[in-house]
C-alpha cells in the first residue's frame, strides 16, 4: 500500500459555493462529514455558518454554480443546506470520488478553497492535478503525507516524542518567528528543559530517516 493524505488549495469561479462565500464574508460553508451526496439527487450537504442567512441566500440566488437549494435546519447562527450543483458548475469532489479517494476536510479563505483528502497513491494525486488543469482550477500542493512508504520505512515515533513533537507544532515553537519558548514546551509536557529539547530532536531525526535520509543508520531508538 502507498495510501497518502495531501492538502489542496484550489481556485475556480467554477467551483460550487465560490461566488457565494465571495458575496458573504461572514460564511463559512463546510460539507457535512460523511453525509457525501444523496443518492440519485445530486444533492450535497452543507454546515453553514453567517450572520444573515438572508444575506447568504441572496448570494446563493446570483450564484450560477448552485441550481437549487434548502436550508434544512438552523440554530442560532449556523445552518444545514441541501445544495443542487447547476451543469455550470465544477465538483472537485467528484473528482476525488472518481479515483477513489475521500475528502476529509473542506475550508475556505475567500474564493480559495483548502481541501485535505485521503488517495489511494500518488497516481491519484496526479489525476487530480490533471482534472485541475483540464478545467482551469488554480491547483497548488500544499502538503502530502504518506501512510506506507515505497521502502517500507515508517517514522516510527515513540509515543512521547509524537506528543512532544504536536504540541510543540500547535504552541507555535517551530513558526519563525518562534511563539513560544522551549521552556513553555517543557512545562506543558511536565519535563524539564534539557529532556523536552532532546525528546523533540530525537523525535525530528526519526522524521527525517524516514522520509529524505539515505544511507544513514538509524537504528538508534532513544526514548
Amino acid at each position: 500500500m502507498s495510501d497518502l493524505t495531501a492538502t489542496l488549495r484550489i481556485e475556480s469561479p467554477a467551483l460550487p459555493l465560490t461566488k457565494t462565500v465571495a458575496a458573504d464574508e461572514t460564511a463559512t460553508v463546510r460539507p457535512v462529514a460523511g453525509a457525501g451526496t444523496a443518492p440519485g439527487l445530486g444533492a450535497f450537504l452543507f454546515t453553514v455558518q453567517s450572520d444573515d442567512f438572508d444575506r447568504f441566500e441572496r448570494a446563493l440566488e446570483q450564484d450560477e454554480t448552485i441550481a437549487a437549494y434548502d436550508r434544512v435546519v438552523e440554530h442560532g447562527g449556523e445552518a444545514v443546506y441541501r445544495f443542487e450543483y447547476s451543469p455550470e458548475a465544477t465538483a472537485f469532489s467528484a473528482a476525488v470520488a472518481e479515483v477513489n479517494g475521500v475528502s476529509l476536510d473542506w475550508s475556505h479563505d475567500e474564493a480559495t478553497w483548502t481541501v485535505r483528502v485521503w488517495l489511494p497513491d500518488r497516481e491519484a494525486l496526479a489525476a487530480l492535478s490533471e482534472f485541475a488543469a483540464a478545467h482551469d482550477i488554480d491547483f497548488t500542493l500544499e502538503r502530502v503525507s504518506d501512510y506506507a512508504r515505497p521502502d517500507g520505512m515508517e517514522p516510527r515515533l515513540t509515543e512521547n516524542q509524537r506528543e512532544a513533537l504536536l504540541l510543540a507544532l500547535e504552541m507555535g515553537y517551530f513558526e519563525e518567528p518562534r511563539a513560544t519558548s522551549l521552556e513553555a514546551v517543557a512545562t506543558e509536557l511536565g519535563i524539564s528543559q534539557p529532556s523536552a529539547g532532546g525528546r523533540l530532536r530525537r523525535g525530528i531525526r526519526r522524521l527525517l530517516l524516514s522520509t529524505i535520509a539515505d544511507d544513514v543508520d538509524g537504528s538508534a531508538a532513544e526514548r
